[in-house]
């Protein structure tokens, strides 16, 4: 793991890493075991952000930090949330084309796989979900959609995800859900974070 330490104002350290994989299992391996001090561990694409409070130092957070020694894979979860979807989004006929499959196949290629959360950005609730099936990797839509809908389910990369309100958007859309993702009532507000397991369902 080539980390990277960046030290941002008085209580947080920036891991900058090289890879997606190498987030997920930094991120894994701090939430099992923190170091002491820290009390708060934000994953990014590219990054995790380790925030702590004193009598915590950034070096003393540093160097636990680079004492890690990640797993390969990514452990086991025991949260897992259930997704069901009306899969007729504006762009599954578009995506079907990009992978070869049909409509479908499609479908079943999306809900065969679990999903995991990597990290959450964007909008407060959207979170980047991990471990689909390859062969739904597709591109972003050329141009971005003004407005796309609370609820829609899009791929984008190797990225699935749920809007979680009326946002501007430029994922390939392929369904749409009514479960709630984002509800700042709740606790905690976000239904997707990073770690949780999930599993679309087709909605009949």
């Amino acid at each position: 793991m080539n980390a990277r330490l960046h030290r941002c104002g008085e209580h947080a350290v920036l891991v900058e890493l090289d890879r997606l994989e190498e987030v997920v299992a930094l991120y894994d391996a701090l939430v099992a075991d923190s170091p002491p001090g820290v009390v708060d561990i934000v994953p990014a694409a590219r990054t995790v952000l380790v925030r702590f409070e004193p009598p915590a130092r950034h070096a003393v957070v540093e160097s636990a930090v680079l004492a890690v020694r990640p797993a390969g894979g990514r452990r086991t979860t025991t949260e897992e949330v259930v997704i069901p979807v009306v899969y007729d989004g504006d762009d599954l006929a578009d995506v079907a084309t990009l992978t070869g499959l049909t409509e479908r196949e499609v479908v079943a290629v999306h809900t065969g796989t679990p999903w995991t959360v990597a990290f959450c950005g964007f909008a407060p609730g959207f979170g980047y979900l991990i471990g689909g099936d390859p062969r739904l990797a597709v591109p972003r839509r050329p141009e971005a959609r003004v407005r796309v809908p609370t609820g829609a389910v899009g791929l984008a990369g190797e990225f699935s995800g749920v809007y979680p309100r009326e946002s501007p958007g430029g994922w390939q859309l392929i369904g749409r859900t009514e479960t709630v993702v984002w509800d700042i009532a709740a606790d905690p507000p976000a239904l997707l974070r990073p770690g949780v397991r999930v599993r679309f369902t087709e909605a009949l």
